[in-house]
């Protein structure tokens, strides 16, 4: 029998506990410290992000009107912020066009793609080039070969030429990207280049600039030779103003076709009653 508790007896209360101990003491009472430390450089911190913003804006405010001043976009003078992208485009939409009675008796220059309809389906690009270049072919006695940067060949057909302003318009079966075109009239001084078969070399470049312009030719420094005919005269954004079309052997330019000449038979132009290109 379990022994009977004795409701009369004094009830004895637990021994106190002992408190735990505080934890991260040390942590809290850093970061109490650190917060009146941030509280305190608050404003000198504020003064001396101030000075730092108004330092840059002073410092780098003269470099970006530079910059900005010198945007191929606004200022035809200026070389392109990378001459190697240029380049590219040129490449892209390039290629070396021969005129080929025989092993013994071709023409070779160059042509450039143009966002314009081609003949017929079996087409893909439509080319510009220079008449001299393809004129032995314009009876069918000679064969028209049209070879990319990779050295392929392609076909390629005439569908107008202009032998006033030494121009033709081709379509072929090569697949390119199309050059644009500039909107921008060339001025005397304007940074150009100069892409083709130089002498026969494939993807030829010369840098230059326009010595001077009127409304059919566009005169340059860039060195031309045998074999840039009919290829393209781009500007500092790698659009076309021109092309490549004589070389002056006594004297130190070349020339180039200007896009107005291409309003005869190859554009419809908005300006001088359908005969200017540039207004």
């Amino acid at each position: 029998m379990q022994d009977e508790i004795d409701p009369y007896r004094e009830f004895e209360f637990p021994a106190e506990t002992e408190k735990p101990k505080q934890r991260f003491h040390f942590v809290r009472k850093l970061s109490r410290k650190t917060y009146k430390a941030l509280n305190l450089a608050s404003p000198i911190s504020s003064i001396l992000a101030l000075v730092l913003t108004v330092s840059a804006i002073f410092l780098g405010y003269p470099v970006y009107k530079n910059f900005s001043y010198t945007d191929p976009k606004h200022d035809g003078y200026v070389a392109p912020r990378s001459p190697g992208d240029i380049v590219d485009i040129a490449q892209r939409s390039t290629v070396t066009i021969i005129c080929k009675v025989n092993e013994d008796d071709f023409l070779i220059g160059s042509g450039w793609a143009i966002d314009l309809p081609t003949s017929s389906k079996a087409f893909k690009t439509s080319l510009i080039t220079n008449h001299h270049v393809i004129k032995n072919c314009i009876d069918g006695k000679a064969e028209l070969i049209v070879i990319d940067e990779e050295f392929k060949e392609y076909l390629a057909v005439i569908d107008v030429y202009d032998v006033k302003n030494d121009l033709a318009k081709l379509s072929s079966t090569v697949k390119l990207e199309p050059l644009q075109l500039s909107e921008n009239m060339p001025y005397p001084g304007y940074w150009v280049m100069n892409y083709g078969a130089a002498d026969g070399w494939i993807g030829s470049v010369a840098f230059g600039a326009v010595l001077n312009f009127i409304n059919s030719e566009i005169f340059i420094t860039a060195n031309t030779s045998e074999g840039n005919s009919g290829g393209p005269l781009l500007d500092n954004e790698g659009k076309v103003i021109g092309t490549t079309s004589w070389i002056k052997i006594d004297e130190q330019y070349n020339g180039a076709k200007s896009l107005d000449t291409m309003c005869a038979k190859i554009l419809k132009c908005e300006y001088g009653k359908g005969k200017r290109y540039w207004e």
